[in-house]
């Protein structure tokens, strides 16, 4: 969901011309779709001791496979009573980082009920080697392992109100691993009450619980039953303002949580269900204030970490704004464009994936979808606030960065010479045309495309601009190959042949079809 939607053409608006825009959105449409975000699902691993059984330097080393009847020795000394089943636990642990240990261990009888039995003993040196145990199978990327965990499941949301922070952090990142495995366990966890567990357990003031109920969070609203099944239940329940205020607090708690509730919120926005409840919350003014406190605290050295908040923050500011008319009237600050150039500065050279995102919401504030026959407040604001705080030429700079950063600036420039005559002559007058002609030549028929299409607004409402664009040379617009181009090209070059004036006007009607 990486855009605007289309909205039907106002009065006078021409058959013509809404067929172009319809073709554009169509075009940004497939972009959204290669654009998309990969899921996150993945798996995460606690261990801080793997120098007990690694070699001398500590480096981690994984066991080899142990045999059938070696498993079942190690099980037998589990389940022995004796006063080395502590040592007995932490050796099975270590063999259980074999991922054929793993398959070998569940397929034996009794084996996960031993587990539990110690997991939820009064013993907490027990219990804890037991969890570790248990945490260790739930990185299994098997999924028998993960159903062979179901029994689990219930004591480790029963454990999660416990005293100690290292044993529930561990039961939290161990849910979340069978989470991401098994759509049987994610079954069996919901009438089981994870949701309002979950929702207890944001109260807490410990970082580290706080970062794994987010990454437990992040992996069940990426299900693919997530909009219709956990979604509803989260809002349903007091984390959307928790999250919220997590995020928002980043900068001055830890970023940890910060970052993967920042991702929770997105995965939410994403599923089409709840931006009307979030939009209540305040979502879209608490996130652009956060926004613009990051931009004004990062130094001139970026250093590696913020970007990590920074990317699922621009996603929900873009999301909010594609999915919601008339939104943007809530965040009209200029200061917004100030903040999205200042974090393109900061990150454009170690992180590039950034600009795209910037430029992704930077297309959403200045998108011109239609509400009856006119354009949103909201988004003329942003136009004229590019234009008046002459970030421009910023903009322009950004032109060869990438084939998608290229499209994404074409689509803004366009953005903003579709609101008229009066913004197609501020874009004339900055050097715009000059940094058009080396993008004509250009092998990508992308950007070609929304080049020739910028142009064709800019003759559109400013006969000035063609003019010039003959003075300057157009024969870039002769190296096009495909056919659609070529027909695009003729159409074109047809309007700037016209005398200025009236006619021009009435010639450039003439020939949008062939843009269609």
């Amino acid at each position: 969901m990486w855009g605007r939607r289309r909205r039907g053409a106002g009065p006078g608006g021409g058959r013509s011309a809404e067929e172009l825009r319809a073709r554009r959105r169509e075009r940004e449409a497939a972009l959204r779709k290669a654009r998309r975000q990969e899921q996150l699902v993945s798996k995460r691993l606690l261990r801080e001791d793997t120098a007990e059984k690694g070699g001398q330097d500590g480096a981690e080393s994984v066991p080899g496979p142990l045999s059938e009847d070696e498993v079942l020795q190690l099980l037998r000394g589990v389940q022995r009573g004796s006063e080395d089943r502590k040592s007995s636990l932490g050796r099975l642990r270590w063999a259980l980082q074999n991922k054929e240990t793993q398959q070998k261990f569940v397929r034996l009888d009794g084996s996960i009920r031993t587990l539990i039995g110690l997991f939820t003993s009064s013993l907490a040196d027990m219990q804890m080697e037991a969890a570790r145990c248990l945490h260790e199978l739930s990185h299994s990327s098997d999924p028998a392992v993960a159903e062979a965990c179901l029994p689990v499941t219930s004591y480790l949301l029963t454990y999660l109100s416990g005293h100690s922070v290292e044993f529930t952090e561990l039961c939290l990142y161990t849910l979340g691993n069978l989470v991401v495995e098994s759509e049987a366990v994610r079954k069996q966890l919901l009438p089981q009450g994870i949701i309002p567990v979950l929702a207890s357990c944001i109260q807490s003031p410990h970082e580290a619980v706080l970062e794994g109920l987010g990454y437990v969070l992040s992996q069940l609203l990426q299900a693919k039953e997530a909009p219709t099944e956990i979604v509803p239940l989260v809002l349903d329940s007091v984390l959307p303002q928790h999250m919220l205020r997590l995020v928002c607090s980043g900068l001055k708690a830890g970023t940890g949580a910060a970052v993967e509730f920042a991702w929770c919120l997105h995965y939410i926005i994403c599923s089409h269900t709840a931006n009307a409840v979030l939009l209540s919350l305040g979502a879209l003014p608490a996130l652009t204030s956060l926004l613009l406190d990051m931009a004004s605290e990062i130094p001139q050295d970026a250093p590696e970490g913020p970007e990590l908040l920074v990317c699922p923050v621009l996603r929900c500011l873009s999301n909010l704004l594609a999915e919601e008319t008339g939104c943007e009237g809530q965040i009209q600050d200029e200061r917004l464009l100030i903040a999205l150039f200042l974090i393109l500065q900061s990150f454009f050279q170690q992180h590039p994936f950034i600009v795209q995102e910037c430029l992704w919401l930077l297309n959403n504030l200045t998108g011109d979808d239609f509400i009856d026959g006119s354009f949103p407040i909201g988004r003329a604001f942003f136009c004229s606030a590019l234009l008046s705080l002459d970030l421009l030429p910023a903009l322009l700079q950004l032109l060869p960065c990438s084939q998608m950063a290229g499209v994404l600036v074409l689509t803004v420039l366009c953005n903003i010479a579709e609101k008229g005559p009066a913004y197609c002559q501020q874009l004339h007058r900055q050097p715009a045309l000059p940094l058009l002609l080396p993008a004509l030549a250009l092998p990508d028929p992308e950007v070609v495309g929304q080049c020739l299409e910028l142009l064709h607004l800019l003759f559109l409402h400013c006969p000035e601009a063609a003019a010039d664009f003959v003075r300057q040379g157009h024969r870039a617009l002769e190296q096009q190959s495909t056919p659609e181009l070529q027909e695009r090209v003729r159409a074109l070059l047809d309007m700037v042949g016209q005398p200025l004036g009236a006619s021009t006007f009435g010639s450039c009607h003439a020939a949008l079809s062939a843009f269609s």
